[in-house]
């Protein structure tokens, strides 16, 4: 049974509501017709503010459906507006977590390369810079964990490209854990990757506060490897 949002909402005010997602939720509906975490959160205002009729919730952002943690909702499309010329001008900040089994070449870094998406096969790869179409992509890394068998990472995006950091991470030979995709050996028994969106930093669009949200790792293997 999937934990409910109530118990899952990282950050909430009138303007916006920040959830932790789930491994393998989806965000937005699509083609498998399963229940998605956009139509959860409507679901949630409609009831606890007891509003007829539609209820309004925008999506800021996603992330990847194998992929868990923080997605902003906004509740008024004056927010979701506000929240988009954020997040196209980088006035964001978006630190991920990461599982891999193979130790990167350093202990940290960044990392920059030019990517291409291919739309059939919903994957992105990483391409010469003279490529058509071609997008810079870049990254900052550092190892801060290690197990007998994983090394986990912390990971701050500086660009927001199509699947950037399992591309990424797979191109200097650090797949992600349960990414088949890019990869990786084998697949996560609840089909997620261990990639999870772990810390948001921006300002608030109407206040004009710093928000800082945090969002708790999932439970259970192999996060729970790592304190």
């Amino acid at each position: 049974m999937r934990q409910p949002i109530e118990e899952r909402i990282l950050f909430e005010d009138n303007h916006l509501i920040i959830v932790n997602k789930l491994p393998s939720e989806i965000v937005q509906g699509d083609k498998t017709g399963d229940v998605c975490l956009l139509d959860d959160v409507k679901s949630y205002i409609k009831d606890k503010y007891n509003k007829p009729g539609n209820v309004y919730a925008g999506l800021v952002h996603r992330i990847d459906r194998p992929v868990s943690g923080a997605v902003i909702f906004a509740k008024t499309s004056k927010a979701l507006s506000r929240m988009t010329v954020k997040v196209k001008e980088r006035q964001f900040s978006k630190t991920y977590l990461a599982i891999v089994k193979n130790k990167p070449p350093k202990d940290a870094d960044e990392l920059s390369h030019y990517m291409v998406k291919n739309e059939s096969q919903n994957k992105s790869y990483i391409v010469s810079s003279s490529a058509k179409g071609a997008k810079l992509a870049q990254l900052r890394y550092r190892v801060i964990g290690a197990s007998d068998s994983y090394y986990l990472l912390e990971i701050e995006l500086i660009t927001g490209r199509h699947h950037q950091i399992r591309a990424q991470l797979a191109h200097i030979g650090c797949p992600i854990k349960g990414d088949l995709k890019y990869g990786f050996p084998r697949s996560n028994p609840d089909a997620s990757i261990s990639l999870h969106a772990y810390r948001l930093k921006f300002e608030h669009p109407t206040t004009k506060t710093p928000i800082i949200v945090t969002a708790p790792k999932p439970v259970g293997s192999p996060w729970n490897f790592f304190n």
